[in-house]
């Protein structure tokens, strides 16, 4: 029995929640400073506003275009010189605050990180896919991610930008491991990972400080560890249903830039525990729905692409919270589609609209007794342990 299916409108609306939460959020949010600092209150909402246009735009473009495209080596070859050249393009304009991160088209900038981010999915899953009967020949199977992820994490970190280098790795490896990668070697992996971290950490004076102010941000209450006791008051102060929208007081010239990396703490402030929780519950509701595609895609590039997908967007969002809360060393990690900013929030669209194309493609009811592994799906997330899906595959085709 075969059936089409729509959409996933769990997945959709949430999301739409979440970009309808930012326009509000960052108005909220920059209206005060702006007012006072450009005498323009809706500045960050307009070009937010611009940036959701395109961003659902894209996402729209996504759903209607077979995800399986992004397979061809025709597609995927050039989407990768398109992201070295824009992460080496990066370092030829003039540096905002400190950092090589955007390239300018007028006035808009974009952001080739966040791009980097989707090509790493996209070229790891299409090469898993391709070799994971072999998943543990390491030259064959994993090298090619490996330099790739490596180069465009380099380059990241040169900008400097160590938190999307670092969700794009995460991502990466959780898509090798579910791919069936031996324990030994994802030990292995993790030996190498954790030091090349921790030097990483230790060769930036700025990057051990956030670290120690993590540890202790009263130790410095006026100096390094303001921001971080900053959002702390903010979401302290919210209570159950927050001081309501516009009515908040840390965002005003408390909290750097409040519409960006912290506005979850403005949330907070605003709409307090209520608020929280409705952010919390609809990336709840994408990682479910998300692991679900994954799950029920029905091949395994679809099934590598959505575990990806729904990984990088629901790890974001759980770092950028526990930042901001105190539970995680403050990062340039933006809350997903959420926070102001235009590269991170077009590019999370289209990964959800890729993601909802795979929706649409698990048309196959499961039998009661059958399972997706025969289309060398993802089992694991169902049934216990997750499985080797290389040796899915060798059972299919024997």
């Amino acid at each position: 029995m075969a059936r089409t299916l729509k959409s996933d409108r769990t997945l959709f609306g949430s999301t739409l929640l979440l970009v309808a939460a930012s326009l509000v959020m960052v108005y909220s949010a920059s209206a005060v400073q702006q007012a006072d600092l450009k005498h323009v209150s809706y500045y960050y909402l307009m070009r937010q506003l611009a940036w959701v246009v395109m961003g659902l735009a894209g996402l729209l473009c996504a759903m209607r275009i077979d995800y399986r495209v992004l397979r061809r080596p025709e597609v995927i070859w050039p989407l990768v010189g398109l992201v070295v050249v824009g992460l080496v393009a990066v370092f030829l304009f003039r540096p905002v605050k400190g950092a090589h991160r955007w390239v300018s088209l007028g006035s808009f900038s974009v952001q080739p990180a966040e791009f980097a981010k989707l090509v790493a999915i996209v070229f790891a899953a299409a090469l898993l896919d391709r070799r994971m009967h072999r998943i543990n020949d390491v030259a064959y199977a994993l090298a090619p991610i490996a330099i790739l992820t490596v180069g465009f994490g380099g380059l990241i970190v040169k900008e400097p930008d160590f938190g999307t280098a670092m969700m794009m790795v995460a991502t990466v490896v959780a898509m090798v491991f579910a791919a069936g990668l031996s324990y030994k070697y994802l030990m292995g992996l993790f030996a190498l990972l954790v030091p090349g971290a921790i030097g990483l950490i230790a060769l930036e004076p700025y990057r051990v400080d956030r670290f120690l102010i993590f540890l202790d941000p009263w130790k410095d209450q006026l100096g390094k560890g303001f921001q971080s006791i900053q959002a702390l008051i903010a979401v302290g102060s919210g209570g159950p249903l927050g001081k309501g929208i516009m009515a908040g007081v840390q965002k005003l010239f408390y909290i750097p830039e409040p519409h960006t990396d912290f506005i979850y703490a403005v949330i907070g402030e605003e709409l307090g525990l209520v608020g929280t929780t409705f952010i919390l519950v609809c990336f709840v509701l994408i990682a479910w729905r998300g692991f679900r595609t994954a799950v029920l895609a029905p091949d395994r590039f679809g099934s590598l692409l959505a575990l990806g997908l729904t990984t990088l967007i629901t790890l974001q969002a759980f770092v950028n919270m526990s930042m901001v809360i105190g539970l995680l060393p403050t990062e340039g990690v933006p809350l997903p589609f959420v926070s102001n900013g235009g590269s991170s929030l077009v590019i999370s669209l289209i990964g959800m609209g890729i993601l909802l194309n795979i929706s649409q493609q698990s048309s196959r009811v499961v039998a009661p007794g059958d399972s997706v592994l025969g289309n060398g799906s993802m089992s694991g997330w169902v049934n216990g342990p997750m499985e080797n899906l290389a040796g899915a595959s060798e059972r299919a085709n024997a």
